[in-house]
């Protein structure tokens, strides 16, 4: 990215007058220049809400055709930064979608199907649209070339139940990735339980049992595991997925933590994007290009994104093909 787009992007970033909108009226598709025809748009907003949320999608200009899955995270506990239906409800009921989640690989409020329908309900998912746990009947193994780690992805069954994919993101902190977005709501998000421990072994064990005191990998090998899930997804679905990130209740802590901390930095919108690794890139490069004050703290996401080592996923992504991180960034009222 050149200098003077990423003064742009900085100026994006601490106003919500956008003047490099290409329509203020209608969503557009970008326009790249012949310079700009390796990098991928990332679209933005600093509204977030139901309507913009639907903006945002058809900004992207890609039609879905067939069975349609929204992937969320249905959030553990009293789930008070997870998405919520009414934000999303216009947009999966435009697209005639079921929102599609899995089971978890830690004693939460999602770990068993019984208990997950619960979590679902009580957090309303199911009064906006049919949701369904896609491990709820089994799993299935999604072939991964090459790997470094994994020899392939385990998933819910039901993931061949969908011809179309909207990843739903929310881009938070998180205890162990460091941050969750796109790229790690494809790989732990539609790996079954135990597909979940086995990006968590970095491809060495596929059980609950004794994981987290045993089998754990080391940091940057979970990064690569998720990423090397993330693009046996998006092998699967081969451009039929789109990407998008609400950037709000942004805790240090994930939407699987039943206690999170409380969000310190304001929320700042949503992205966009056909591209991954740029959606993700674009979040993380907002984060660390924003000013801290008393009243929008990012010291503590910022660290516990650097601890973990978070940035590294992305890195990684990039590397294997799936994505790239140079992008342009426009924005979109």
């Amino acid at each position: 990215m050149s200098k003077l787009k990423k003064i742009i992007m900085l100026a994006g970033i601490l106003s919500v007058c956008f003047a490099s909108c290409t329509n203020k009226n209608k969503p557009e598709e970008y326009q790249k220049t012949e310079e700009e025809e390796n990098e991928s748009v990332v679209y933005m907003t600093n509204e977030i809400s139901a309507e913009s949320l639907v903006k945002m999608f058809e900004v992207l200009n890609v039609k879905p055709e067939g069975r349609v899955g929204v992937k969320i995270s249905t959030g553990d506990g009293k789930g008070v930064h997870a998405l919520s239906p009414n934000l999303i409800k216009d947009l999966v009921q435009k697209l005639n979608a079921n929102i599609i989640e899995c089971n978890t690989a830690y004693e939460g409020t999602r770990h068993k199907t019984d208990l997950h329908w619960e979590t679902i309900k009580k957090h309303g998912y199911d009064t906006i649209a049919k949701v369904d746990i896609m491990d709820e009947e089994g799993e299935i193994k999604l072939p991964i070339k090459d790997g470094k780690h994994l020899k392939y992805d385990i998933v819910g069954s039901h993931i061949d139940n969908y011809d179309f994919i909207v990843n739903l993101a929310h881009f938070k902190g998180h205890q162990m990735a460091g941050f969750g977005g796109v790229l790690k709501n494809q790989s732990i998000g539609f790996a079954s339980t135990n597909g979940k421990a086995y990006i968590h072994s970095a491809g060495t064990w596929s059980q609950m049992a004794d994981l987290w005191e045993k089998h754990v990998a080391t940091q940057d090998d979970f990064l690569e595991s998720m990423a090397e899930a993330a693009k046996a997804v998006a092998d699967k679905f081969q451009g039929k997925i789109v990407y998008i990130a609400v950037m709000n209740n942004m805790s240090i802590d994930c939407d699987c933590n039943g206690n999170p901390a409380q969000p310190l930095i304001k929320d700042f919108g949503i992205l966009a994007s056909t591209d991954p690794v740029a959606l993700d890139k674009a979040c993380l490069d907002i984060i660390f290009n924003m000013e801290s004050s008393d009243y929008n703290n990012t010291k503590p996401l910022k660290d516990r994104i650097n601890q973990q080592n978070g940035k590294h996923i992305v890195e990684y992504a990039e590397k294997i093909g799936l994505g790239t991180t140079k992008y342009i960034l426009q924005a979109v009222n």
